[in-house]
C-alpha cells in the first residue's frame, strides 16, 4: 500500500426508516476506513444493516446523517446526476443476483458500463474480453446469462464491475445464490483481484469470506460490534482449510 490515505471513509454513518415509535436505525453511527489495496469483509446476521451499509457507501442510498469520502473527496451534498457519474467510473458493484441483462451476451454485459463512461465501442469490446480471459470466460463471451451456471455468471457479474477500472469494489452476498463449488471459484477470484491491488469491501454471512479478507469486521444491529485483522499466516491457513490455495 503506497498511500496513507483511504480509498473509503466513512464517518457516523446513519440510514433511518420510518419515525416515531417505528424509527428503524438500519446503519447506526458506523466509522470505516478503507485503505488502498485492502479487502474488507463485514459480517453478520440477515437484517443487521450490512446490505444497507453497502448501499450507503455506493451511493445507492443517501445516508441520514454521517460523511462519505471517497478518495479523499466528499460524496454528501453532491447531485444526483455527479453521483450517478462516480457510481459508473468509480465504483464496481457485485450483487447477489448478477443483475445481468438477459438479452445481451457476457461480453456485452460487461463491456455496457463502460460504453455509459463514455468508452469508445472499440475500447469498452477490447477491455470486456480481457476481463472475461481474467475471470476464466474467455470461450463464453457470447453466451447469453441464461446459457451459464451460477457461478459463470458471478464471474461475468464480477467482470462488468471492473470494466471501469474503479477505485473499490463492493460486493453485496456475492456467493449468496452459489453452490459450494461455485462459491470456492468466485473467492479464488476475489483472491486474486486482492493479489493484484484492488480495493474491495464485501459482506457475506460466510465465515468463508475471511480467507480473502485483511479485516474482518462484525456488524449487528446497524452497528460494528467487533473487528479482527487478518495476519498473512492466518489468511494462508485459512485459504488452505476451504480449499483456496496451498498444500
Amino acid at each position: 500500500m503506497t498511500s496513507t490515505r483511504p480509498v473509503l471513509r466513512a464517518s457516523g454513518l446513519c440510514k433511518t426508516f420510518g419515525s416515531g415509535a417505528a424509527l428503524v436505525r438500519a446503519v447506526d453511527g458506523v466509522d470505516l476506513d478503507v485503505a488502498p489495496g485492502e479487502t474488507v469483509g463485514i459480517m453478520g446476521p440477515s437484517g443487521c444493516g450490512k446490505s444497507t451499509l453497502l448501499h450507503l457507501l455506493g451511493g445507492l442510498e443517501r445516508p441520514s446523517a454521517g460523511a462519505i469520502d471517497l478518495a479523499g473527496d466528499p460524496v454528501n451534498g453532491i447531485s444526483e446526476r455527479a453521483l450517478a457519474h462516480l457510481r459508473r467510473t468509480a465504483i464496481g458493484f457485485v450483487f447477489q443476483g448478477f443483475y445481468l441483462m438477459d438479452e445481451l451476451t457476457a461480453i456485452e454485459n460487461v463491456e455496457l458500463p463502460g460504453l455509459l463512461a463514455g468508452r469508445s465501442p472499440k475500447a469498452a469490446r477490447t477491455r470486456a474480453r480481457e476481463l472475461l480471459e481474467q475471470v476464466g470466460l474467455a470461450d463464453r463471451t457470447g453466451f447469453l446469462p441464461s446459457a451459464l451456471s451460477g457461478g459463470q455468471r458471478q464471474r461475468v457479474a464480477i467482470a462488468r464491475a471492473l470494466i471501469n477500472q474503479p477505485m473499490i469494489v463492493l460486493a453485496d452476498e456475492p456467493t449468496g445464490n452459489l453452490d459450494s463449488s461455485a462459491t470456492v471459484e468466485v473467492l479464488r477470484l476475489f483472491e486474486s483481484l486482492h493479489e493484484s491491488g484492488q480495493t474491495l469491501v464485501i459482506v457475506t454471512h460466510e465465515q468463508r469470506v475471511a480467507a480473502t479478507a485483511d479485516r474482518l469486521i462484525s456488524m449487528r444491529d446497524g452497528a460494528f460490534v467487533d473487528e479482527t485483522r487478518m495476519t498473512g499466516g492466518s489468511r494462508g491457513d485459512l485459504a488452505k482449510l476451504i480449499g483456496l490455495g496451498g498444500e
